[in-house]
């Protein structure tokens, strides 16, 4: 038995093992793909479980997955995963281009590849925006590209929470193009089309059809994505507890069943929330930490340096300091123009790309990295 025929193999046991009771435990509903080929497979990205949803509507026909490169610095555990799946590693706050290479390697020799082409999951219920070399990879692949949709998986599990809501979700097939639908169009309309296909409003559904997504503590880890305050404009003092989340000057919001907030203002769902405190950070428009110029921090983080074949090297330990024009960790400093690309991945990581450098900065406990993600995005 070669590689790909073990791949094969687990791929199926796996899936016919696992599908149904994950299927029970989101009370899923999904479509089966049925295309004969390889085939290039891109859905939206709205939970962690998304792999094992999208998976219930392969049934026999594996794939390999694009996963975080950090899966692989896990010790024993990533050369289990190695071996059993083999994921095609993708390193975040990178520009992507050996993932794309593994990617081509894998369909020319006529296997599937499935590729969340958002790279992250969202965190307020609404789709980011696709890699931009996903049409040109679809195009030169020679393989049938599918789009996939996932609806429901947002509130059933959002990045920010703890612990599975059970509503409802359900995943389909949306686009089935063959290579020659796929010759004449430009890289860009490829990505247009894509981009309409995986398109997911958890809000929108849920104006339209609310569903109650059942679970306890159903707000905790929401300061994980949005870290301004409404009523103060402080950065870092929302905290959450059993369904509610409050900031020290008064407010006080409780997360319903439908995602929706009570009272209903000054936001009635998160992704309110979210573009109101971008658009406060694009403008400078929170109170600053400090009168130095900084604008918040955290302490209690260790800086490490990434090198290749998933090596680490621990540079510091320290506080984390965000000022207008520079990120300051451990000592180290990162002027915001000389870090060309910035990934928030798990509860606790921060990944950058500086000066031909990767760097992963880490805390031990839960911290809003995020803060730091959109304030490189508005420099």
């Amino acid at each position: 038995m070669d590689t790909w025929q073990r791949h094969q193999h687990i791929f199926r046991l796996i899936n016919r093992t696992i599908s149904h009771p994950i299927c029970q435990k989101f009370n899923m509903t999904h479509e089966d793909l049925h295309v004969d080929g390889p085939i290039l497979l891109v859905p939206n990205h709205a939970s962690a479980w998304d792999p094992l949803l999208v998976a219930a509507s392969l049934r026999d026909k594996q794939v390999y997955y694009v996963a975080s490169e950090h899966l692989f610095r896990l010790g024993l555990v990533s050369h289990v995963i190695d071996y059993l799946v083999a994921p095609i590693p993708r390193r975040k706050a990178s520009t992507g281009m050996d993932t794309v290479k593994a990617c081509l390697r894998h369909l020319k020799a006529g296997h599937s590849v499935c590729l969340f082409a958002e790279g992250e999951q969202c965190w307020a219920g609404q789709n980011n925006p696709i890699f931009p070399a996903t049409g040109k990879l679809a195009k030169s692949s020679g393989a049938t590209l599918v789009t996939y949709r996932l609806e429901g998986a947002y509130l059933s599990l959002p990045r920010w929470g703890r612990g599975i809501r059970r509503g409802r979700v359900h995943g389909h097939p949306v686009g089935i193009y063959p290579p020659e639908a796929l010759r004449d169009m430009s890289a860009e309309e490829v990505n247009d089309l894509i981009t309409r296909d995986i398109r997911e409003d958890a809000w929108e559904r849920q104006r339209q059809e609310p569903v109650p997504y059942r679970g306890k503590n159903r707000a905790e880890g929401m300061e994980r994505a949005v870290f301004l305050c409404p009523r103060c404009r402080r950065i870092g003092t929302l905290r959450t507890k059993g369904n509610r989340i409050f900031c020290s000057c008064g407010l006080d919001l409780e997360y319903l069943e439908t995602g929706f907030y009570r009272p209903d203002h000054p936001f009635s769902e998160i992704a309110e929330w979210d573009l109101w405190q971008k658009e406060a950070l694009r403008s400078r428009d929170f109170t600053r930490e400090g009168p130095d110029g900084l604008f918040f921090s955290d302490g209690g983080v260790s800086l490490y340096r990434l090198g290749a074949g998933h090596q680490e090297e621990l540079l510091g330990s320290g506080d984390l300091l965000q000022y207008e024009d520079r990120l300051e960790c451990a000592g180290f400093r990162f002027p915001l123009k000389d870090i060309s690309s910035m990934a928030d991945v798990l509860a606790g990581r921060l990944l950058l790309s500086a000066h031909g450098e990767y760097y992963e900065i880490r805390s031990k406990t839960p911290v809003c990295f995020r803060k730091y993600l959109e304030i490189w995005r508005e420099k």
